[in-house]
Parts: structure tokens; C-alpha cells; sequence
């Protein structure tokens, strides 16, 4: 089998107008950037507005696990199988930021034959919406640390500022704190997070226009002043110079599947840390133009998905008709808790070897995903990723506990080898799906109360028996009533790795209970987000980086890309 990069560059890629006008989007809606990449401009929802919308797919997965469950490859395989089949589809997907690619993760285009592409472009750079991101973050900062130097005419306590600068590259070891200041005797402690984990990264994912946006930039709190009372990047007046900054980066950019379908890669945010889900924008004009619009969340069915539904659909007002769970069979023996795997090594033997057993146990994680996506009255189709070496047996204990937790139906996929042709079975299943009325509804309603929104997310979502609140986020709870904040949607902030907020705990975890560490508010994205354990927000390189394998060879040509 070719890598993923000799298999993306190999391909006969359309124009990127033609992928355009076959989809529906005219010439003058387009900005070119080179022939295989273009930005569509916002105008187009005003022209298709009165179209109806297509039916939407939301593809999630089981915790995950360092196997990968290819969650992204399904993304795109499906989209090109709902083509094969004769339907109008679209997918729609993040981009990825600079840190994974060059760090332990590598390219996120998908992989085999079921990519995005051009490759190297939607891993490197694209359009330059992340820097764009970066740039206008560190604006904010700049006017930030200005305005305390400059006689603190808001009178901004220095001890509450939460806006760090942001890099998009996995630096941990070098800026995640740092002493800012020294030049000029005016010495404070911060730091630096990943730019997609900058709030604008979230406020871009959540905006529904060019004036939203703006007002979104504005509510961004960057500190408080000694008297308690919210600064925002309005009060230190960069809101509109920020805007400016965000306008082009707005625009959904358009790329296309190995088979010549359009995707629309758009956004970055993290899902443990933020919304992880591509933007509202890109959806809703796929959706328009679309008779099926596939889309992914971040990490699993606990966390990008349940945001999905809390604060994706409910910011953009959308409604999905179904859901794709990923699962594999390694994984799943994983989640048995008999199974050790350590990235960059040999799978152990006893992983390959026949075990519907081991399966069945760690179906056991699988079970709560489907429940957790019945929760929000959407019907599931469970894809199990199917590899050469995974056994009938072991498929059918997948199947008879998929369908014992309430999934619609369960299907095998092999769109990594096959393409598009390898999920006809997933993308007829999903048809389906679809057909069905939509019964969706979000968790929590907004009147909630704070406490009472975590609670629900805890108990129902992850299986806790309860919520333990640190005195620091009773405190920002009486804080963030107070402000008028209360109403506002939740966005969790805790591991991927497990259900619960201990990455150790593998399976379907009981009898714990959540710790809330801390609240903090995104008042620009529009969410509150509370900190369940030690999240970082800045990651750090791994022994052997994924960056020491790219380079470009005689011809000029990127090698070593994933």
C-alpha cells in the first residue's frame, strides 16, 4: 500500500472552479488560491436562502485510543460512497493545526483513498486562516499589555488576566509560562497556548456572519478589573482591528475528495479544550447546496459530539438527521483494559490474535457512545473500520452489543483501501437513517442554572455519579450569575482518552466522581468552560517528532507528510 502523501499526490485533481460549478457555488462566489483551493464568499446564503436544507451527518467515534478508530477517513470515504450511490453530498471538516502535523499525530486529510486534497496543502497552511487567527490574538495582547503600561486607564487587575499569546506549534517545554515584561521593568507571569485553542479560533467555528463575528470579537473578556467587573477586547478598542484581521479567514475554503466531491475545510478548534467541531458557515451553505452534508466532531461521542449537538447546533440553529459512530476492533480490545499499546512500537501479537471475548468487553465503551447519542433523539449507524486481519467473530460481538445499546443498524467500511466504493454499505445505512423524523433535542435547556448544566453533562454523558465543585468554581459560579453569564451553553474541558475525567480509566468507567476545578468563560464563542483535571492548552513535542520525516526531495515535491 503507497502512504497516504504518494497516494494524495498520484491523484488527477479537477480544477478547483469545476468542483465549484458542479456543486452549485458560481464563479464570481469564488476567491482563487491557486487552482485546487479557493475561499467561498458569505454572499452565496443570501442567493441560496430559500433552498431547503439537506439531511446532516454528524460522524463520531468511541473513546479514542493511540491506534486511531479513523474517524476522519470514514468522514470523507462515506461522503465519496453517498456519491458513488448517486446522491449530492458534501463534507465538511477542520483543518488541522501545524502542532499535531509536526508533532506526534501527523497529516489529518484523512488517509488511503479517502482524503481531502490537495494533501500537503490542507496540512500546511492552507489559506492562512490559523495565522490569521494568531495574528489577531496576539493584537488583543499587545493592546492588553499596553493599556496596563499606559497609566491601566480600566483598571486592570494584572492578577486575572487569562488572554496568553498563542503559537501554532506544539512548544510546551519553552512557553506554556513565561516571564513577560523585562525589557521595560513592568514584569508579569504568563504564557503561551496553541493557536487553536485561542478563543477566536472557537468565536471563528461558532460565527454566523461578518457583523456576528465582530460582535463576538468584542465580548471576548481578557481579564477583570480590581472591582471584579469583566475587560473586553471592546474596552481596549482592537475589537474592530481584530475583525479586520478575522474578515477573509470568515470564508469556508473549498478543496475537494480524492474522487473529485467538494469539502469544505474550515476552523480548528480543539474538542477537549473547545467546541472541536468545523464551522457553522461551512454547514450551512454545504447544506443549501447539498442533499447530504457529512461532517466530524472531535474525539468521541462524550466530548466533540455532545458539543456538536449543545453548542454547534444550537448556535447555528441547525438539526442533524443522523449519526456515524467509528469503531475498530483494536480499539475495542483496548477498551477491555487487557491490551497495552504504545505509540510508535509493534503491536503486541495477542492484539492480532482472534478474541470476540476481549471485543465484547470493550463493546462495553461503544454501548455508552450509542446511548449518549440517543440522548439527543438521533439515530445511530455503528462503522466498524474493518482491517485485513479483524475476524467475523470478533465484527459480530461488535454488532450484537452495537445493536443491544439501541444503534439503527451496523455496517463494516474499508474506504481506507477502497475509497468511496468500500462505504457503500455505511452510506446506504445512513440514507436511511435519514429518512427517519428528526425527534433531536439539545440536554439541557438555557435557563438551566451553571451547576445544574455540568451535572447533566456528567451524569448522562459520562457515567459520574455526581459533580465534586472546587470552592474556585463555586466561586465563578456565584461570579458568573451575578454577570449574567448563566444562561450561556457549557463546554467541558477534559481528557479525550476516558468517558471520565481520568485518562487511565479505560471501558465505560463507574462509580467516580467528576472534579470541577475551575470555570472560565468564552464570552466570545459563547460558552462557559469549566476545567475538569489538568488540561493543556499547549501541548509538547514527542521524543521523535513527526516534523523530522518532512522535508522536500530533487523534484521540489513535499515527502515524509504522514
Amino acid at each position: 500500500m503507497l502512504s497516504d502523501l504518494v497516494i494524495a499526490q498520484q491523484a488527477k485533481l479537477r480544477k478547483i472552479e469545476d468542483v465549484a460549478a458542479q456543486a452549485g457555488i458560481e464563479r464570481d462566489e469564488l476567491e482563487l488560491y491557486g487552482d485546487f483551493k479557493a475561499k467561498v464568499k458569505l454572499g452565496i446564503l443570501e442567493r441560496l436562502a430559500d433552498r431547503p436544507n439537506g439531511k446532516y451527518i454528524d460522524v463520531t467515534a468511541i473513546t479514542p485510543t493511540p491506534l486511531g478508530e479513523g474517524k476522519t477517513v470514514n468522514t470523507v470515504g462515506v461522503t465519496q460512497a453517498l456519491c458513488r450511490i448517486g446522491k449530492n453530498a458534501f463534507v465538511c471538516i477542520r483543518q488541522p493545526s501545524l502542532g499535531p502535523v509536526f508533532g506526534i499525530k501527523g497529516g489529518a486529510a484523512g488517509g488511503g483513498y479517502s482524503q481531502i486534497v490537495p494533501m500537503e496543502d490542507f496540512n500546511l497552511h492552507l489559506t492562512g486562516d490559523v495565522h490569521a487567527v494568531s495574528i489577531a490574538h496576539n493584537l488583543a495582547a499587545a493592546f492588553l499589555d499596553n493599556a496596563l503600561k499606559r497609566n491601566n486607564r480600566l483598571n486592570i487587575d494584572p492578577q486575572t488576566i487569562s488572554w496568553n499569546r498563542v503559537v501554532d506549534l506544539n512548544d510546551r517545554w519553552a512557553l506554556e509560562e513565561v516571564v513577560i515584561g523585562l525589557a521595560d521593568g513592568f514584569v508579569r507571569k504568563s504564557g503561551f497556548d496553541i493557536s487553536v485553542a485561542s478563543e477566536l479560533m472557537a468565536v471563528l467555528g461558532l460565527a454566523t456572519g461578518l457583523q456576528d463575528l465582530r460582535r463576538r470579537v468584542g465580548r471576548c473578556v481578557v481579564g477583570y478589573t480590581y472591582d471584579g467587573d469583566p475587560v473586553t477586547c471592546e474596552d481596549l478598542r482592537c475589537a474592530g482591528a481584530m475583525t479586520v484581521l478575522l474578515r477573509d479567514a470568515l470564508k469556508p475554503n473549498l478543496m475537494q475528495t480524492l474522487e473529485g466531491g467538494p469539502a469544505f475545510v474550515h476552523t480548528g478548534p480543539f474538542a477537549n479544550i473547545a467546541h472541536g467541531n468545523s464551522s457553522v458557515l461551512a454547514d450551512k451553505i454545504a447544506l443549501k447546496l447539498a442533499d447530504y452534508v457529512v461532517t466530524e466532531s472531535g474525539f468521541g461521542a462524550d466530548i466533540g459530539m455532545e458539543k456538536f449537538m449543545d453548542i454547534k447546533c444550537r448556535a447555528g440553529g441547525l438539526v442533524p438527521n443522523a449519526v456515524l459512530l467509528v469503531a475498530t476492533v483494536r480499539a475495542l480490545k483496548m477498551h477491555s483494559g487487557g491490551f497495552r499499546v504504545v505509540p510508535g512500537r509493534p503491536l503486541p501479537d495477542e492484539l492480532l490474535r482472534e478474541d470476540p471475548d476481549a471485543v465484547a468487553r470493550g463493546c462495553e465503551n461503544l454501548a455508552k457512545h450509542v446511548e449518549n447519542v440517543a440522548l439527543f433523539g438521533v439515530p445511530s449507524v455503528v462503522c466498524v473500520n474493518r482491517f485485513t486481519d479483524d475476524k467475523d467473530s470478533e465484527v459480530e460481538a461488535i454488532r450484537e452489543r452495537a445493536l443491544g445499546a439501541g444503534a439503527e443498524t451496523v455496517v463494516t467500511s474499508e474506504v481506507w483501501a477502497r475509497g468511496g466504493e468500500g462505504g457503500t454499505e455505511a452510506a446506504e445505512a445512513l440514507v436511511e437513517a435519514c429518512q427517519k423524523p428528526s425527534e433531536f433535542k439539545l440536554l439541557y435547556p438555557d435557563d438551566a442554572s451553571i451547576a445544574e448544566k455540568i451535572e447533566i453533562i456528567a451524569t448522562r454523558v459520562y457515567g459520574a455519579d455526581g459533580v465534586e465543585f472546587s470552592s474556585t468554581a463555586r466561586r465563578k459560579i456565584r461570579q458568573f450569575t451575578r454577570l449574567g453569564y448563566g444562561k450561556l451553553p457549557i463546554c467541558m474541558a477534559k481528557t479525550h482518552l476516558s468517558l471520565s475525567h481520568d485518562p487511565a480509566l479505560k471501558g465505560r468507567p463507574t462509580g467516580y466522581v467528576l472534579p470541577v476545578r475551575d470555570i472560565r468563560p468564552s464570552l466570545g464563542a459563547g460558552f462557559l468552560y469549566p476545567l475538569c483535571g489538568d488540561m493543556r492548552t499547549i501541548p509538547g513535542l514527542p521524543t521523535t517528532p513527526a516534523g523530522e520525516k518532512v522535508d522536500i526531495d530533487d523534484e521540489g515535491k513535499v515527502v515524509g507528510l504522514f
